[in-house]
């Protein structure tokens, strides 16, 4: 069994400009009758529940009004007209009560990565994060934490696609022998589980003390981990040249093991685990 994969920074670049423009798109569309119908239908009080109401409270900020400080917001909704995912409640905030509050979100199920935030003290994805049913307890929503607002929910993550880029996260290999594919063993392909699947939702990143506090020069767990995919790619032929990148006291090494990023990644991938292993490879070659 063969495996083949190659992307270049244009078509990185292109991927990301089409998705923005989506997202633009829907998020800027009137909505339909059918929505329209289906509001209409949810809003209605499931026959034999009574109400199950809930407060969030969510952080907003406005770059409209630089004088007015960030503030929580409280938006209280009934459990039994909404879906169990956090997503699910913000979405029904702004559709019926609140139509100002901004986030990003995209697919919903957890692959885009999009509407990643703090969500009670845990970074998270708003859509893979279920509802605490406690009626008496707030739940409280944060945009990732040491980033920049671009307003309400949204961060900045300008710096961090920044850093994602300047490790060169493509193939770098000459063209193959038979002119068609580079062929992977099943056991090298193995290797890279764990780390491929990374969503880039920064959850990890913004989690981590170290990139809180030297995130213009250490690239945080996230492009770390992406940095340590290529390397233990078989087929990646630049191993020596991305690891002659991180030979200085910040961009690998400011990581001391804390382990926040492990905990934290829904996807449940372990970036301390892949950092670990790329210091001792470092560390132990001739």
């Amino acid at each position: 069994m063969s495996f083949s994969l190659r992307a270049t920074p244009s078509t990185l670049a292109a991927r990301s400009l089409i998705r923005s423009q989506a997202w633009r798109s829907v998020s800027s569309s009137a909505p339909s009758k059918y929505a329209q119908a289906s509001k209409d239908q949810s809003s209605a009080p499931p026959a034999g529940k009574e109400p199950l109401m809930k407060t969030f409270k969510i952080y907003r900020w406005n770059p409209d009004e630089p004088s007015k400080k960030p503030y929580l917001e409280s938006y209280t909704i009934d459990l039994n007209q909404c879906g169990p995912m956090v997503l699910d409640a913000i979405i029904k905030i702004k559709n019926e009560m609140d139509p100002t509050l901004t986030f990003r979100r995209s697919c919903r199920e957890g692959i885009c990565g999009s509407c990643a935030m703090n969500i009670d003290g845990q970074n998270t994805l708003a859509c893979l994060c279920r509802i605490d049913r406690e009626a008496g307890k707030d739940t409280k929503l944060y945009p990732l934490p040491h980033m920049y607002i671009v307003k309400d929910l949204v961060p900045d993550m300008t710096q961090f696609y920044k850093q994602y880029k300047s490790i060169e996260p493509w193939l770098q290999a000459d063209p193959p022998a038979d002119g068609k594919e580079h062929r992977q063993s099943i056991e090298d392909r193995a290797k890279l589980d764990g780390m491929y699947e990374c969503i880039l939702c920064a959850c990890c990143s913004t989690s981590c003390p170290s990139y809180w506090w030297n995130q213009d020069r250490y690239l945080g767990p996230a492009s770390l981990m992406a940095a340590y995919r290529w390397m233990a790619d078989s087929r990646d032929k630049a191993g020596f040249a991305r690891k002659e990148k991180m030979q200085n006291e910040l961009s690998m090494y400011r990581c001391h093991t804390i382990f926040n990023c492990s905990r934290t990644c829904p996807k449940g991938l372990n970036p301390g685990k892949a950092i670990a292993s790329m210091k001792y490879e470092m560390a132990t070659e001739s």
